[in-house]
């Protein structure tokens, strides 16, 4: 699994300590973190009460050298619209958010690792679940 991409969910368990997300990242040669993943986790940290902890946390990943921030470009707009056309016509919703993290990861042939099984519906994604390889 050369590139993967991690939910907000399979980010939550890693920062739990979960053993298989680790796995992983570890066997990864690039892991994306999406900014839409970012901004769910700046969410999440804003309705909690250890910020300041979970930021340095997630900073401190970021700066590992195999990560990259997965920005949103033209390419990840035109597999949105793809996407979101096909689950419509399927009649098979998704959450926004993950039809965007969805998009950039079938831009960047990433696998995403995830604990949500709606991510199947989205016909040429690549998923892990739930973090098992």
């Amino acid at each position: 699994m050369r590139t993967i991409l991690l939910d907000t969910n399979a980010f939550t368990s890693l920062f739990l300590g979960d053993q298989e997300v680790l796995k992983a990242i570890s066997v990864a040669e690039h892991v994306i973190a999406s900014v839409i993943v970012i901004g769910e986790l700046e969410t999440g940290f804003r309705g909690g009460t250890r910020y300041r902890e979970n930021i340095d946390i997630l900073e401190r990943f970021l700066a590992i050298p195999n990560v990259e921030t997965g920005e949103v470009t033209r390419e990840t707009s035109e597999c949105f619209g793809m996407i979101k056309d096909a689950l419509r016509k399927k009649g098979a919703p998704v959450p926004v958010n993950d039809i965007w993290i969805a998009a950039q990861a079938i831009e960047r042939g990433a696998v995403v690792v995830t604990n949500d099984r709606h991510f199947s519906n989205i016909a040429g994604l690549r998923v892990l679940y739930p973090y098992v390889i």
